[in-house]
């Protein structure tokens, strides 16, 4: 016995479009280049961004970051962050 095919409204689902990230640089404005767990960062909203920095903060500090620019796509939403007190 054979199924018959899925009617073109059962599709796959397509991956979450994931444009938040954070530019993460040093203390002139520069992009630094960080650990590979933490590099490359992308979210698929504004909250789950921010939640990732207030968690990972410490990391990148040690890393080097200074400060965080978050973006939506091309558009710069807000920052440059300082990740010290």
């Amino acid at each position: 016995m054979t199924l018959p095919d899925q009617p073109p409204t059962f599709r796959p689902a397509t991956p979450e479009p994931q444009p938040w990230r954070w530019r993460l640089e040093d203390s002139t404005g520069a992009e630094v280049s960080v650990p590979d767990d933490l590099a490359g960062q992308t979210f698929p909203s504004q909250a789950d961004a921010e939640s990732w920095v207030g968690e990972f903060w410490p990391e990148l500090a040690e890393a080097g970051v200074d400060a965080v620019t978050l973006f939506e796509d091309d558009r710069e939403v807000y920052g440059p962050m300082s990740l010290h007190a």
